[in-house]
């Protein structure tokens, strides 16, 4: 955000909502406006930082419905890694997996020290069943966190899109009313 006006932001530490810039409130629009040269360009600036916000918010959303989509995932998988690991001493486990949407087969399962996880980009790895365990438990909580903290994140984005949307309609409204005061033309200001 180099370019936008560095009154109107405040810089975001890395740790606190992931380096997200902090909109100033423009408490009083007149003394704001004193230090700026023109309300147009105060206004792009505006527009420019509410644009980057949304940007952020579209970027966090996709996000957001990522991690959603996984956590099932990975919560499904432990839970047959754990039953997995409690049915060792019978012979044979009868069941049935998914072949592809809508389409399952019967299988026989025998009792296994080890399985096979998909880690991701056409890789599956085998691990013997406590590392798996342990593994899906650490990724589980993992995005968990994950998912906390962008929520987090997004609740304090929003927050920042309504500040500078605010701080664009009272700017504007500013202009109108110092223009007004002065008899200047009333035209519609960015069009």
């Amino acid at each position: 955000m180099a370019s936008t006006d560095n009154r109107l932001l405040i810089p975001g530490e890395k740790g606190v909502h992931s380096g997200i810039p902090e909109a100033v409130f423009l408490e009083d629009v007149g003394a704001f406006m004193k230090g700026e040269s023109n309300t147009e360009e105060t206004l792009k600036k505006l527009d420019e930082q509410h644009q980057k916000f949304k940007f952020m918010a579209s970027n966090f959303d996709a996000k957001k419905k990522r991690l959603k989509s996984q956590i099932p995932d990975i919560t499904t998988t432990l839970e047959t890694v754990k039953h997995l690991k409690t049915k060792r001493d019978e012979p044979s486990i009868e069941t049935q997996f998914l072949l592809s949407d809508q389409v399952y087969a019967k299988a026989v399962v025998p009792p296994t020290e080890k399985v096979c996880l998909w880690l991701g980009a056409n890789t599956m790895l085998e691990y013997d069943i406590n590392e798996a365990e342990e593994l899906l438990t650490k990724n589980l909580t993992d995005a968990k966190v994950s998912l906390g903290k962008l929520e987090d994140d997004i609740d304090f984005l929003r927050d920042q899109i309504t500040t500078t949307e605010v701080n664009m309609a009272r700017v504007y409204n500013w202009n109108v009313k110092d223009r007004k005061a002065k008899g200047e033309n009333l035209q519609r200001i960015g069009s």
